[in-house]
Parts: structure tokens; sequence; C-alpha cells
């Protein structure tokens, strides 16, 4: 049968249909029939009960004063109570995107990992997300919790990002395409999503101060276009806001991200929840922010008597009050949350979604190099070193409020000291299956011997002996501290060098949350990005280094060659404040500005491009143990197809990338679409791309603006590598989404 391709907002999607198996998430239309029910509830609540669902505590013993929980809260991040005699049920919260949060073992239970947000990003495969996404949504729900603090969205402004592990990627287009179908993956089952920070929330340094200058204009086509784009795919039910601040203003105190953008200009009708710790007075209400969440980590609980006294005393207050509850009930009703709330104690079959979590990281590891065909290793090798990393543990995953760990926790926890309330977020945690174990499993025949890395001479000596050393190189990112640079810690630079020296027959893994430097690259034949691998990272590391799985993850951020090519070589206020993992200011009148609009909506390789740098890897990259060809690209008007042909010898997956590449005779990089077609050796597919106009446009006073003139569009291997040049006019538009 011959499949066809087509795409509503530049994403290949198979016009057959999805196979997801799990129920229809909310559309606009439920949510619209929500509000209108959420209105008539509003109309009768009392005066006393319209602060209830307003703000919201933090069921845990960490923090200066932790509160006391009621009886049917569940550890996790939120509780937000209920309302009984209206039949509304309380809204039970946790973190995050990669799992059902492990805070600490508290619960003393475990949830299925998923690799990092890059790794997911790394497939370009939005219904790869949504499948990731109604796993996770399905263990909240089985624990109890009817919330998920999920929808990482942020764009990678700068790489060093110590939350860049959570995120996406450094587009709009994909990051937005590929969010919003994690949301709908988690809302079909009839819990609520979040979709956060909004916004522009691009370091950790700082992060409670931080302020983002930026215009309206670079802001919509870049930040902001890839949170309306998710929003539009996934119909998130909540947003939260960001801790930073924005041209002045903390963004959950920003008139212009939460009334003019947010619920003015795209007509959201969901409710704007805080980030915890995020509220600075009770004006915030009449900014936009609809809940305050763990509202003891604020200055003081501000959506409750004070918020009541207003309400009453102000008819604008109370029109606005009406407005936060007819809002947060929109979403418990879009999600039927009122007839079929979430229960804990549901069965879990971790085995099934185990399998989920290896497909994704089996997806998203990205070969980076493979000189002269030395991977996949040959399953009858003798003798393998394999070398650091804690591979004979687990696999790294990222640290803070998301992190998740499988049932019976961590194979291996590293402190890293300090003390304080939050000091246990700084550890790293090593889980899963361990590749050294996967790698045994692959081999069998071969002797496999590990050595941790500590002592580079013992290592140089199992790497001699060895035919092939695979070297695991790791770098630990968390929430609450970004990195100073690209370098790999602990000396590994050293021990790659020197085991590489020994054995030409090196493969280096690398289990990052960023890009690294790879100052040894020259002298290693095969490099392969895991990121953060998740519940079976090891085996899906070691099927795609033995050729059982063929490697068709693409890069979704840009690997820089050198921090100086950065629009900041260093993060902004990063040698000057120390390490908060609050993000608190120094002293009450602490400044830190960070000026967006050098690079503007040129983020990413889009500034590469502007600039003529050459990544070390460039947006997009990605390499198989197959080829590929794409040609025959026809553009016209705002649809482009061209044919995709497998020309090796075995199966593999293609993500086909369409870049806007000139606009009017002026150079404009944009990924203007992109398609993960599967394809049997010598098989070829056709692929249509309807692309989406604001991805050519500007915006202006009058919104979105596409001028009148010759666009042109390349294919490409990568953001550095396109094919020739087509063209095609475009007649002028101005219009509002």
């Amino acid at each position: 049968m011959k499949i066809q391709f087509q795409c509503l907002t530049g994403v290949a999607i198979l016009a057959m249909g999805s196979a997801m198996a799990h129920a229809a998430a909310p559309t606009a239309a439920d949510v619209a029939a929500a509000d209108a029910r959420a209105a008539a509830t509003v109309k009768a609540m009392r005066p006393e009960e319209k602060t209830i669902l307003t703000h919201g505590i933090m069921p845990l013993p960490l923090g200066p004063n932790p509160p006391k929980a009621p009886a049917d809260a569940i550890p996790g991040a939120g509780y937000i109570a209920g309302l009984p005699r209206l039949g509304i049920p309380a809204l039970k919260e946790t973190d995050a995107s990669l799992g059902v949060a492990y805070v600490g073992g508290i619960r003393k239970d475990g949830s299925t990992a998923l690799p990092s947000g890059l790794a997911q990003a790394a497939s370009w495969n939005p219904a790869l997300l949504e499948q990731g996404g109604a796993m996770i949504g399905s263990e909240a729900r089985a624990k109890g919790f009817n919330v998920l603090l999920a929808g990482g969205v942020n764009l990678t402004r700068d790489p060093r990002n110590g939350r860049t592990f959570e995120y996406l990627s450094e587009d709009p287009l994909l990051s937005g395409m590929l969010v919003g179908a994690a949301i709908r993956g988690i809302q079909s089952n009839g819990i609520i999503s979040t979709i956060k920070h909004f916004a522009l929330n691009g370091q950790e340094t700082g992060r409670k101060f931080v302020d983002i200058q930026i215009t309206d204009a670079n802001a919509r086509e870049s930040d902001l276009l890839a949170f309306q784009i998710g929003i539009e795919q996934g119909q998130p039910l909540s947003v939260m806001c960001a801790y930073n601040r924005v041209n002045g203003a903390n963004a959950c105190d920003n008139d212009y991200l939460l009334n003019m953008v947010l619920k003015k200009d795209w007509r959201w009708k969901g409710f704007v929840m805080s980030d915890w710790g995020a509220v600075p007075t009770l004006d915030t209400a009449i900014h936009g922010l609809d809940q305050q969440s763990g509202a003891e980590l604020d200055p003081k609980v501000f959506f409750t008597d004070d918020l009541a006294a207003k309400a009453k005393a102000d008819p604008k207050w109370a029109a606005r009050l009406d407005d936060m509850n007819r809002r947060v009930l929109t979403a418990i009703y879009a999600t039927n949350l009122d007839k079929n709330d979430a229960r804990p104690g549901a069965k879990i079959d971790f085995a099934k979604n185990g399998e989920v979590a290896l497909e994704v990281e089996k997806q998203g590891i990205v070969l980076l190099k493979n000189n002269a065909d030395l991977l996949p290793l040959a399953k009858n090798a003798k003798r393998i070193a394999v070398i650091g990393g804690y591979a004979n543990s687990g696999v790294l995953s990222g640290g803070g409020s998301s992190q998740t760990d499988p049932v019976g926790g961590p194979k291996a926890t590293i402190p890293l000291g300090g003390d304080g309330p939050w000091a246990a977020f700084f550890s790293q945690h090593y889980h899963g299956v361990a590749p050294l174990t996967a790698i045994k499993a692959q081999a069998k025949d071969a002797n496999v011997t590990y050595r941790d890395g500590t002592i580079i001479a013992d290592a140089v000596d199992q790497a001699k002996k060895a035919d092939v050393a695979i070297i695991f190189a790791t770098k630990w990112s968390t929430e609450g501290q970004d990195q100073a640079d690209f370098s790999l810690p602990n000396g590994q630079d050293a021990l790659i060098a020197a085991v590489a020296a020994a054995n030409p027959h090196t493969i280096v893994v690398l289990e990052t949350g960023n890009p690294v430097d790879m100052p040894w690259l020259d002298k290693v034949p095969a490099v392969i990005e895991a990121w953060y691998g998740g519940s079976r990272g090891g085996d899906a590391i070691a099927s795609v280094l033995f050729g059982e799985t063929n490697p068709s993850g693409r890069l979704p951020i840009t690997f820089p060659a050198r921090a100086a090519q950065l629009p900041r070589p260093v993060v902004d206020g990063y040698w000057d404040m120390e390490t908060d993992f609050m993000g608190n200011p120094p002293t009450p009148d602490t400044k830190l500005l960070a000026n967006y609009n050098i690079e503007g909506s040129d983020v990413g390789y889009r500034w590469f491009a502007r600039k003529g740098e050459k990544a070390l890897f460039p947006f997009g990259h990605g390499l198989s143990y197959t080829s590929f060809a794409a040609d025959g690209l026809s553009v016209k008007g705002l649809s482009a197809s061209f044919t995709v042909k497998n020309t090796g010898a075995r199966a593999g997956a293609y993500v086909a990338q369409l870049y806007l590449t000139a606009r009017g005779g002026e150079a404009r990089q944009r990924l203007a679409g992109f398609a993960r077609v599967e394809l049997k050796a010598g098989e070829a597919k056709p692929v249509t791309l309807t692309i989406d106009p604001r991805i050519l446009a500007d915006w202006t006073a009058k919104g979105w603006s596409i001028k009148g003139g010759t666009y042109s569009f390349a294919l490409g291997q990568d953001a550095e590598h396109l094919g020739a040049p087509v063209a095609t006019k475009l007649a002028a538009k101005t219009w509002k989404d």
C-alpha cells in the first residue's frame, strides 16, 4: 500500500491515523463546554468557598515551614482542597514531564522513568511523545494524582541551562508540536496537565530575579510561539508561570504574558498556576494569576483572606475572583474529574510501561560519529572493555523536582553534600538497567570487563587487551544550577584521550543533559549521545551498539564548538551568584539582566546561521546504519512535497527536515516542517508537509504579517547541510490567530 503523509503544521503523520490505544484527550470543544458549565457552578458558590480553589500547599516535609497535610493528600508537589458540597474534588499534583517524581522516596514507591526531554525530542516523533505522555499520565492517575506538572517547553536559548535536559529543543515548531503531543497523551487519562514555565525561563542562575529583556515581536516569533503551538495541539488545562522576570515584571505577575498574550490574544480558557514560591504580591491576581501554588513558600498566602477582602470591597476584584474559580473549574470539568476522579491504588503494569520508555530511548539516541562503520558492533566480539560512567549500576538521570526513579529506587546515589531543606535535590542518581548488564546480554560469548575509570592506567590496561573499548562519559544537570562551561567533569576528557590512544576501536557513550565539548573527537571513531536514558536506558544503549536498533535520533539542539559562538558567552550572573536552589537574590536590591534581544527570535541554529558559525554538531544532525536520500522537493504556496528513499541495505527511520532559507532574497533560516519516516531497505515514500505560515511571518502591531514575494526552501540533512533551494511566491497577508 502506498502511504501518503500529510501535515497540518509542519509535521508529517500517517494519514491512516494513530494507533494510540488510550482514550481521547479533551478537545477545544470539550473545553468550551466545560467553561459554560463552570460559569454556572461559580454562580452557585458561596463567598467563603471562592478562595478554596485559588491556593494550595506542598504536602511534603520540605522547606522552612512545611504545612500539615490534609488526610487525603498524597505526598507530592501540591494539594488544593476541593468543594465537596458542589462535587468538586481536591487537586493532587505531582511533577513532572519525565514520570511521577520520586520526591526522595517519601511515598516508598517508584515510577517508570522516561528518558530526558532532550532524548524524547531527539526522536522528532510526536506520536511517540503522545504515547510517553499517556504512560506517565496513567501512572500518575494510578497513584491518585489528578494534575501532572508536565509540559516543559522553554526553548534552549542557553544550552548550559541546568534544566535543558527537561525541555525539548531550541526550535518553536519542533518544541510546540512535541509538547502538544505529550500533553494530549497525559490528558487522555482524564487528568490535568500543565504547560510550563511561562515564559522565557532560560537560565537557573538567579532564576527568581533574572530580568529577561525582549521585544514583543522577538518573543512571539520564538518562545511564545512554542507555547502557542503546544497549547493549540495539546489543549493543556493549566499553564504554570515562571520564576523569572520579563521586561521588569515577575512572570507570575505579568499582565503582558498572562492577560494580553495568553488569555486575550490566544483566548485560552484554563487556569494559570504559579510556580512554587513565585508569587510576590496579591496584585498577581489582577495581572492574570489564578492559583497560588505551594503558598507556604511565598512571603504570604495572598489568595485567601486578603483576596476575599478585596473581592468583597471592589466589584473589579469580585469579577476577577469569579473568573479565577471559573478557570479552575473548567479544567476539572473538561477532564471529568468531578465524575471520575483519580484514586490511589490502581495496578500499574511496569513491564509494559518499561517498553514505552525503552522505545523512547531507542528512538532518541543520536549516533554523532561512526568512522569506518565501527558500529554496529559484532555480537561475536571476543573481548570488550567497558569503562566509566557507573555503567555497572545504571544510567544517569537529571536532578531537581523532575527526578524520577523506578521501583526500588536508584541503583547508585552520589550525594554532593550540603545541608538545609533542599540539599536532597543535589545528589546524582543512576537507575534502571545497567548498560554493562545489557552489553553482556547482547555479547553472550564475549569476555566483558568493567573498570570505573577513576584509575586511568587501569582503564588503559583493559583497553589495550580488548577488541573494542566502550567509555561511558557522564555529566549531571539539575534544576537550580546552571553549568559553567561544556567540559566533562572529573577528568573524563583525559580518560577518553588515554583510552583512545590505547585502543583505536574506542566508542564514547555520552549520558548528558546538555551539549559537551569533545577535545578528543578526532581520536575517537564512534560517539553516541544517549542523554539520560530512563528506566530502560541500558537496554536501549546496548541495542544500538550491537545493531539490534538502527539509530534514528536527531539533535534537537545545537552542540556548539565553543561558548564564544553563543549570544552570551557566559551565563548572565553565573560568576557573580552563589548557587541557590530557590534562586533568591542575595540582597533585596540585587539586579540581574539577561538581554534576549541580542539574538531575538534567532534562537539556536537560527543564530548560528545568522552569524555564519559552524557547530560541533548542528541542530538536526544524526547518523544511521543505513543511507537515505530525500529529493524531488516541490513547494506550492504553503505546501511542500518530496520523496524519501532508503538507499541502504537495512531498514531504518529518516527524519526529513524542511527549512526556510530565504525570504525576498534575504537569508533567513527557519525549520518549516519535519517528518520521521520509517523505510525498509530500498523503499521510497512520498511526504507532503503543510507549512505553518507563522514560521514565515513577522509579528507586528497588527498581528502576523507575511511579506509578499519569493520564499526559498530546502531539504536538510541538518541545519547546516542543505540541499538545493526551491522557490515559491506568496502573497502579502496580515492576520491574528
